[in-house]
């Protein structure tokens, strides 16, 4: 067996903007310094492109040159160990998804159990979020809503006011058993995080379920939140105060 004309083969067969590494070649070619030295040199005569040490992609050409692999792919190998899920795409990441904002960042935001310092791959920033609650394919998209409440403030190209309004939209759409949910993963939140989410569930209309994040709350303690409580009336049960 040839094995750069069977890597150029399968890699041909892959769709433009998937990262791939030796790892999805050794299989059938059981030689992983040949099959290195085959895609170092594909990606030197511009067939790949490297994203990062023994990581490559097909690229997408448009005029205005190669297009970066999604944030999923570039970072998968950080979400995912042998099937089990270690982390998922938040903050930055994932607020253009929600609905947040329009903006798209170059910084990717991945939540995990054990984080590590940031660094660079290809043209964007990894940076990475502590995940208290154990992360499942489930609650992700939960994790996901309250990882964005907790950093409100840093939500880009809008305002406090219109992310409050965006976040009731959003949990008026969940089911009864996904509301039961958020508040449990609430509880491994710091307490403005939690404080927030009790007022928006309270504002959508959802109060049978809240007490368990109330009394988490110090009674005493306000939490400083301008621009929502035109759009948040509850703010003033959850010590909120512009």
């Amino acid at each position: 067996m040839n094995i750069s004309n069977y890597i150029a083969s399968q890699i041909d067969r892959l769709p433009r903007g998937y990262v791939f590494t030796y790892t999805d070649f050794i299989s059938k070619v059981n030689k992983k310094e040949a099959i290195i030295k085959a895609l170092n040199r594909m990606a030197a005569v511009g067939r790949i492109v490297k994203l990062a040490k023994g990581r490559f992609y097909k690229p997408e050409t448009t005029p205005f040159g190669n297009l970066q692999p999604g944030f999923y792919q570039t970072v998968k190998d950080l979400l995912e160990d042998s099937g089990k899920i270690i982390g998922y795409l938040t903050g930055y990441s994932i607020y253009n998804k929600l609905g947040l904002t329009t903006q798209v960042s170059n910084t990717i935001q991945i939540g995990k159990n054990e984080i590590r310092p940031s660094f660079k791959r290809g043209l964007y920033t990894i940076s990475f979020i502590k995940q208290k609650n154990t992360i499942t394919k489930e609650n992700i998209p939960l994790l996901q809503i309250l990882d964005s409440i907790r950093t409100i403030k840093k939500i880009p190209d809008t305002t406090n006011g219109a992310a409050a309004k965006r976040f009731l939209a959003i949990i008026s759409e969940l089911t009864k058993t996904e509301i039961t949910t958020l508040v449990r993963l609430a509880l491994k939140y710091p307490p403005a995080t939690r404080t927030l989410t009790g007022a928006l569930l309270e504002e959508a209309g959802i109060t049978e379920i809240t007490e368990a994040l109330r009394r988490s709350l110090n009674p005493i303690t306000t939490y400083k939140l301008s621009g929502i409580s035109n759009n948040i009336s509850s703010t003033q049960n959850w010590n909120i105060k512009e």
